[in-house]
């Protein structure tokens, strides 16, 4: 029974819409395949985890029977790759087996039942509403995300705080270590809501949504969150738990103000990192007025030091950082200069945007 036929790039360009979530390895085995449904014409593919499942929908493909079936994700996606741009595919399924016909090469896989494919259900309820572009969602991401802790025990932190009020969209991320903040405008009104967004919604969100005007549509109900862009619909369940209070975090008042060309200093800080100690990855920062100075040596007593020139008038200071921390900051503002805001040796930095008050990130110091 012939599914569809159409061009290797057409079928892989949904597919990796939707595989990024698939787990390799998984204890429902059914779990690593893709949902592949035909019905009126339109394609679509489905894939879940349980905690997050996404759905996209692509027309033109073609009329006859509805099908629906499971097939290994990455398997499927594989082989698409390995084939030539361009290249006429089509789907031929045969009992269990689904046969991928392109040019002279056959490829047959396995295929479980697609009624045992476990399906997301939207809540049903009261549901907050609000949307804004995919450009400034994904900027706003991008600033934040970094900072979410990926495995601790404090299971709310493996997440972003998305704070919607107003016509203004919050969010807020930290391992404990550091913090980041933006903010950005929405379009319309919405009631002040909180949630908290698992780590892998926020990874998968910041690489499938572009850099465009369209809109990202977000509704929240219950437990759940939607988001709807383009062909694809992202339903994902939210972390249950009390977000620390970040205002207490940000400090107030730091008098020593630093402004940097963020490029010179993002370069110094790499190569000053070539030479730290791979665990705990530490370098010390020395300020004297019109300089900032990286230093970094190892337990092979190899040493490194380099030099800027910064807008700084202040006293000096001398202050250790885990460099990593102050990459993640200046790899994802994609400003032209930063502002850091200092005050003592064993005081958090504050790290803003000259004239932009909607982005601040904190990084505490480390004794070195």
């Amino acid at each position: 029974m012939l599914l569809l036929t159409t061009t290797r790039d057409e079928l892989l360009a949904p597919l990796q819409s939707v595989s990024g979530i698939v787990e390799k390895r998984h204890t429902l085995p059914i779990l690593s395949n893709v949902l592949i449904e035909k019905r009126a014409g339109a394609l679509t593919l489905l894939a879940t985890d349980i905690e997050i499942q996404i759905r996209t929908t692509t027309e033109g493909a073609g009329s006859g029977e509805e099908i629906a079936i499971t097939v290994a994700a990455r398997k499927l996606q594989d082989i698409l790759r390995a084939l030539p741009e361009g290249t006429e595919v089509s789907l031929v399924l045969d009992d269990k087996r689904l046969t991928l016909k392109a040019g002279k090469s056959r490829f047959a896989l396995q295929t479980l039942p697609a009624g045992d494919y476990p399906r997301m259900q939207f809540n049903e309820g009261a549901a907050v509403e609000f949307s804004l572009t995919q450009k400034a969602f994904k900027k706003q991401l991008t600033q934040v995300a970094y900072a979410m802790a990926a495995q601790d025990v404090r299971y709310y932190l493996n997440g972003l705080l998305m704070v919607a009020d107003g016509s203004e969209l919050r969010m807020v991320a930290t391992d404990g270590h550091r913090l980041a903040l933006a903010n950005t405008t929405l379009e319309g009104d919405a009631p002040h809501t909180e949630v908290i967004l698992p780590r892998k919604t926020v990874l998968e969100l910041a690489r499938q949504l572009a850099d465009s005007d369209d809109p990202v549509n977000i509704t929240l109900v219950g437990n759940q969150a939607r988001f709807q862009f383009g062909p694809i619909e992202l339903i994902t369940k939210l972390i249950d738990g009390k977000f620390p209070d970040y205002d207490r975090v940000i400090p107030q008042g730091n008098p020593k103000l630093v402004k940097a060309r963020r490029q010179a200093l993002l370069l110094a800080l790499q190569r000053a990192a070539i030479l730290t100690n791979e665990k705990f990855r530490g370098l010390r920062v020395l300020l004297e007025p019109g300089s900032l100075k990286v230093l970094s040596s190892n337990a092979e007593q190899e040493e490194a030091q380099d030099e800027l020139e910064v807008d700084y008038s202040g006293d000096t200071l001398e202050i250790g950082f885990n460099v990593s921390y102050l990459l993640d900051v200046l790899n994802n503002v994609g400003t032209d200069d930063v502002e850091i805001h200092l005050n003592e040796p064993m005081s958090s930095a504050l790290f803003t945007l000259p004239g932009n008050d909607a982005f601040k990130a904190v990084v505490m110091p480390m004794r070195i």
